[in-house]
């Protein structure tokens, strides 16, 4: 069963990044089986992203995400009792419920290990 840690849309806060585009704090979920084991999904919405818009270019997005995992998820398992194997950051031009297709929806995934308080990218 996953479990699932979401903002409130009400307490909800725009997590500073570095294109400065407005990032939001989604939901962590956890104990979903990934392909490295443990994984903690790290989700966040980024309505600039939108394919539409054209505002914020994938490679923008993808530093942003680097930068997410160094600022927002290291401090967060600073605290945690637990530790995964696989961090995986996720950005959305718009809420997508974890796990439902939604092709009209721009996405950007990337996994990461944690070792010795740095974030290790790990492509797909």
């Amino acid at each position: 069963m996953a479990v699932i840690l979401a903002a409130t849309a009400a307490g909800a806060d725009t997590v500073p990044v570095p294109s400065g585009q407005s990032v939001t704090f989604l939901e962590l979920v956890r104990d979903v089986e990934g392909t490295a084991g443990n994984t903690w999904r790290y989700r966040f919405v980024a309505p600039a992203i939108a394919r539409d818009s054209g505002l914020v270019p994938i490679d923008t997005a993808l530093a942003d995400i680097d930068a997410l995992c160094t600022t927002f998820v290291l401090p967060d398992l600073a605290g945690a009792t637990e530790r995964p194997d696989q961090v995986v950051i996720s950005l959305a031009d718009r809420i997508v419920e974890f796990g439902t297709p939604a092709p009209d929806a721009t996405q950007y995934f990337e996994a990461y290990s944690v070792e010795s308080g740095a974030c290790i990218w790990e492509g797909f």
